[in-house]
């Protein structure tokens, strides 16, 4: 079969790879029919997450169950699934409190020795744990397909990120970071009854989706003057409840001065450089709380996919750039130029 690997610091190939097999009686075969590449897959992209040569990549991903292993109960062959970005075995502790990215026995796709989610197909361990099946009939609408394809990352890290962000009604809720993990925070924090929703963002096409998705006001500002901003709109007190989705000292700087006292910031973006833009003195005094990290989306799915299945919510606009397999590479440089904001890989 076909599959993306990465080879160097903007380095991706389309290789061929052996097929996935069955392994263990836990084990199911999925054959990808939608996958797309993550803001996150970019820091590999860019040599700042390390990769050893041939390492396959790309964690979002649905398809159809073409093989399963003995053990496996809740999915059989010819079912329509959706993966969460990691699996996980259902069963632990951890997964039975929600908290399955902590599963003693999970893993992210794409690590080494296994498959990753950007090929024509996946061994996905631990099945019953990790695959939630969806309508069959939605194998024919392509919008319900990307729509339902966002559950595998992008819409259950921005509900995570609203959540511990305080999202709520009445609110007032600020998001840092106009990617596709802000705008579904955006539409998180919609969805769970936010009064009003500031997006910060200077990229007119995405604040432009913001708004769409519920935002009722846009900064374009950056740093002091973003803060400033913010605080303008709130009668100089900033955001009940702020989303960080970038993972930068700065943005997470912002993210703590824009906090209302009392507030909390629910942080998602994956942290990089070298400091965190944290003062907990600040915090301390200002009892802001911190909450996030990376989200279980696992334990989301049941709860978001009958909003997107009738059409509740529809983060389908995320993608705006498709390609197929062989184009994979092109969608990499696409989105590390940000011409694209999230691409969308076809079968």
């Amino acid at each position: 079969m076909r599959a993306t690997t990465i080879h160097a610091p903007y380095d991706m190939r389309v290789e061929d790879v052996p097929e996935p097999v069955v392994q263990l009686p836990t084990d199911a075969v999925v054959r990808v029919l939608r996958a797309c590449i993550c803001g996150s897959d970019l820091w590999a992209y860019r040599g700042e997450a390390a990769r050893q040569p041939g390492q396959r990549i790309g964690h979002e991903f649905l398809g159809i169950v073409e093989e399963t292993g003995s053990d496996v109960s809740t999915v059989r062959r010819g079912d329509l699934v959706v993966a969460p970005f990691m699996w996980s075995d259902g069963v632990c502790d951890y997964c039975r409190e929600g908290l399955t990215t902590s599963c003693e026995h999970g893993g992210f796709w794409g690590s080494v020795g296994y498959d990753g989610g950007q090929g024509e197909a996946v061994r996905v361990p631990f099945a019953d744990g990790t695959l939630v099946r969806l309508p069959k009939e939605a194998v024919s609408d392509d919008h319900l397909l990307s729509a339902l394809l966002t559950l595998s990352d992008v819409l259950g890290t921005g509900h995570h990120a609203a959540l511990g962000a305080g999202a709520r009604p009445g609110a007032t809720v600020a998001v840092v970071g106009d990617g596709a993990v802000g705008l579904c925070a955006v539409l998180a924090a919609k969805r769970l009854g936010a009064e009003r929703i500031i997006a910060l963002g200077r990229h007119e096409t995405r604040t432009a989706l913001a708004r769409r998705f519920g935002a009722t006001d846009v900064v374009a500002e950056r740093g002091d003057a973003a803060v400033e901003a913010v605080r303008e709109l709130t009668r100089g007190q900033g955001a009940h409840a702020v989303v960080e989705a970038v993972g930068t000292e700065q943005s997470m700087r912002t993210a703590v001065n824009i906090t209302r006292d009392g507030g909390a910031i629910g942080f998602v973006g994956v942290p990089h450089g070298s400091g965190t833009g944290l003062d907990l003195g600040v915090m301390f005094d200002r009892n802001i709380a911190l909450r996030g990290g990376v989200a279980p989306v696992r334990a989301y799915i049941p709860e978001l996919l009958p909003d997107v299945l009738d059409g509740t919510i529809d983060p389908s606009p995320v993608f705006d750039m498709t390609v197929d397999i062989e184009g994979v590479p092109s969608g990499y440089k696409a989105m590390d130029e940000r011409t694209a904001l999230k691409v969308l890989v076809t079968a």
